[in-house]
């Protein structure tokens, strides 16, 4: 199909980003009221990756607090932006402006805003999330122990998996000391304290250990069902994939315990097919079904960023543009299309570096990466060929400044398929 073709298969826009469910492109979030009463703005990362951004973004949405967003480059993505550098001594993030007031470190900030706007349930400061705000990052400690130290025996890894199981068992237990699946009995600042790095344990875990959180724990994946149930958290939500490829350049290096297990679902989480497991056993990643829509999202997401992705592949524009449509193809309407020989490389590049939330939701990945997969398989000349390996120091590969203002021509109406 030809990109004129291909078009208008897309997913419309969402028609109110302002109010509607949670989403990573929006800019301004109003829930109802008018744009004077934003006293709020958040500064985040462009990729929707940093954990302290998304326990601050998932505060904001969940009290329906009216809010701007302004996006910033990680440091292992790009050159960070002068004007944040200028603003916040050391360019960390998040940051929150109040009122006028600037507030950094993302515990700060949600005791500002809990005395601004009222808290979650419990507060920060409140006598039962303080306990559990120690045991988030005990939890933390032994991930990091266990996930970004090497082993030079069987007997390291043994105890780094035994320490981490430790305190994965206390969070479990805290999650059924009250009725209902969230700490405290319903959805407090206390659960969002835990959301981004248990996320990222369930995904690295999965990727370099071969460690399932959510099979291995079941107040654990209660939790996350219970998450997964809210528009908010879908929102914000990313996938394996993306946070087992974005975590080395953060945390120094992830180590892989090498059994067979772990090389099996490094793969799949790589290559797929999904759900990583297979229809016998429940999905590691989500409890939630794909929606109808999950290709066309993906479609449109596509089609809005042709030219730079066209551009940014190693095959060029000229090379990319023919495989792409083969991929889109098999996207949206299931059909095979084969590429032209020597195009596999250039779509599992592709592949490989689709981000979740920051380009789509998870589901919408999972079919885009899919049908990349597909097409690659179909290559006459080479179709094993991989793309260029995911750099493990940092993420430039991501840079997100092209995106920025990514032109939209009209399309072609060139050879089609």
């Amino acid at each position: 199909m030809d990109w004129w073709e291909l078009e208008p298969l897309g997913a419309p826009p969402d028609p109110d980003p302002m109010g509607g469910p949670a989403s990573a492109r929006a800019l301004l979030r109003l829930f109802g009221h008018s744009e004077r009463d934003v006293r709020v703005t958040l500064y985040r990362d462009h990729h929707a990756w940093c954990p302290y951004c998304q326990k601050v973004w998932l505060w904001l949405e969940e009290r329906r607090v009216p809010y701007r967003v302004r996006k910033v480059t990680m440091f292992c993505y790009g050159q960070k932006e002068s004007w944040y550098t200028d603003l916040v001594r050391g360019g960390m993030l998040p940051a929150l402006e109040l009122d006028g007031r600037l507030i950094t470190e993302s515990d700060q900030i949600l005791e500002e805003l809990e005395r601004a706007f009222g808290s979650l349930g419990p507060g920060m400061t409140d006598p039962a999330v303080l306990p559990l705000r120690q045991l988030e990052r005990q939890l933390f400690r032994a991930w990091c122990q266990w996930l970004c130290v090497p082993s030079r025996d069987g007997s390291q890894e043994s105890s780094g998996r035994a320490g981490f199981d430790r305190f994965a068992e206390r969070f479990g237990l805290a999650l059924v000391a009250d009725p209902g699946p969230f700490l405290l009995g319903e959805l407090s600042s206390a659960d969002l304290i835990f959301v981004p790095y248990v996320e990222r344990m369930s995904a690295s875990l999965a990727y370099y250990k071969g460690y399932l959180l959510r099979e291995r724990h079941p107040a654990i994946d209660r939790w996350f069902a219970a998450l997964e149930r809210r528009s908010t958290y879908l929102g914000t939500q990313s996938d394996f994939h993306t946070h087992a490829h974005d975590l080395p350049p953060q945390m120094g290096g992830c180590h892989a315990s090498g059994s067979q297990e772990q090389r099996h679902l490094a793969g799949r989480i790589d290559s797929g097919p999904w759900p990583i497991l297979g229809p016998e056993r429940p999905d590691p990643e989500t409890s939630q079904s794909a929606p109808e829509d999950a290709a066309s999202v993906a479609l449109a997401r596509v089609v809005k960023h042709r030219a730079v992705l066209l551009a940014r592949n190693p095959l060029g524009p000229d090379g990319m543009d023919r495989p792409l449509r083969c991929a889109l193809t098999q996207l949206i309407s299931g059909r095979s299309c084969p590429p032209p020989a020597g195009s596999a490389a250039g779509l599992r590049y592709l592949r490989d570096r689709i981000s979740v939330p920051r380009d789509m939701p998870l589901h919408s990945a999972r079919s885009l990466r899919s049908a990349l997969e597909r097409t690659a398989g179909l290559d006459p000349a080479d179709p094993m060929a991989s793309g260029e390996p995911i750099p493990w120091r940092h993420r430039r590969d991501q840079d997100p400044a092209p995106f920025l203002a990514t032109p939209t021509p009209s399309p072609p109406r060139g050879s089609s398929r």
